[in-house]
């Protein structure tokens, strides 16, 4: 497809009151010029979506999530974060710099919540009909929940410790095929430039997985956050701004981050990452996600008293949890 073309399509995806839809021939034209990579056959995507995932490696869907389940998670996650809700194996992370909580005062604020997945009020997410329409898209109709996060971006103090560096997602997964795996991200309220919204490298997930390791930052880097510094500089990016309740669907290889938050409020949105059940574990010794792997084995012996034989395998086939369909290889 011509760069006109293709950026023509990009701004009419994410921004689809600026321009009229594209003709039939256009369409034609451009959706299906080979077998297609990145997603299974399905009735749900017209051929421009189709064709803007199979080029970008992302799909931006506008009011997707109701503002009604916003509020419910949203109130939910103050309850976590003020103790009244305790739940088994969640993980909280606090930013580095950031000493004033949101809602515990005196508390090191909470940049995020993982694996919420016992929580059955956050875990209606993952399991939302209007979601779930979309993943099975990727993933087919057995579907797992494998990593689910609320993501509460704090205002930077002035060390830039907010911002997320450039990775790809699957550098965190021992499991295969990347295809078949896709996060769903949506904004919990507006997301922008100044508080930080997520910015891609379109097209990215064609490539292949990076090798992936703290960046030097002289404020300091937040627990876990891996980037990448093998990649092109002069790749175009997109900020992805979006209104509360859009919900944009990825590639695992995407090349993706976050800017710092600007404002002085917390940023917040909730996501899932979903795979299919029939993907399979891999052993990631002696591959660039081995040190991802010695990381939070050496985490969760500390915290959890893991026993040595454990693998990130086995990690992840713990903390992951059936959405639909049946439960096969993950």
């Amino acid at each position: 497809m011509a760069a006109t073309a293709r950026l023509n399509l990009l701004l009419r995806h994410l921004h689809p009151d600026l321009k009229a839809s594209p003709t039939s021939a256009e369409v034609t034209s451009h959706s299906f010029p080979g077998k297609l990579r990145y997603i299974l056959e399905n009735p749900h995507l017209i051929p421009e979506q189709r064709q803007f995932y199979e080029e970008n490696g992302f799909l931006l869907v506008k009011k997707l999530v109701s503002d009604e389940n916003l509020e419910t998670f949203r109130e939910e996650f103050e309850r976590i974060c003020q103790k009244e809700v305790v739940v088994p194996g969640l993980t909280v992370m606090r930013d580095v710099v950031i000493s004033k909580s949101e809602y515990v005062p005196d508390h090191q604020a909470v940049s995020k919540i993982q694996d919420f997945q016992n929580n059955e009020i956050l875990f209606r997410y993952c399991c939302l009909p209007e979601i779930l329409k979309y993943v099975e898209c990727f993933t087919g109709p057995n579907i797992m929940a494998m990593h689910t996060m609320l993501i509460n971006k704090p205002p930077d103090s002035g060390k830039k410790t907010s911002r997320h560096p450039l990775h790809q997602d699957l550098h965190y997964f021992p499991f295969r095929p990347a295809a078949q795996i896709v996060c769903a991200w949506t904004a919990m309220e507006k997301v922008d430039r100044n508080n930080g919204c997520l910015v891609v490298l379109p097209g990215t997930h064609k490539g292949s997985l990076k090798k992936h390791v703290y960046p030097d930052w002289p404020g300091g880097v937040n627990k876990m956050y891996h980037g990448i510094h093998d990649y092109d500089p002069s790749h175009p990016r997109l900020h992805l701004e979006m209104e509360k309740g859009d919900t944009v669907f990825f590639h695992p290889l995407l090349i993706h981050g976050s800017g710092t938050n600007q404002t002085r409020g917390f940023r917040k949105a909730i996501s899932c990452h979903f795979a299919s059940a029939d993907c399979s574990y891999i052993n990631v010794k002696g591959t660039s996600q081995e040190n991802i792997e010695e990381e939070v084995l050496e985490i969760g012996k500390k915290k959890y008293n893991l026993d040595k034989d454990v693998s990130l395998a086995d990690v992840w086939c713990f903390k992951s949890r059936l959405v639909q369909g049946e439960r096969t290889n993950l």
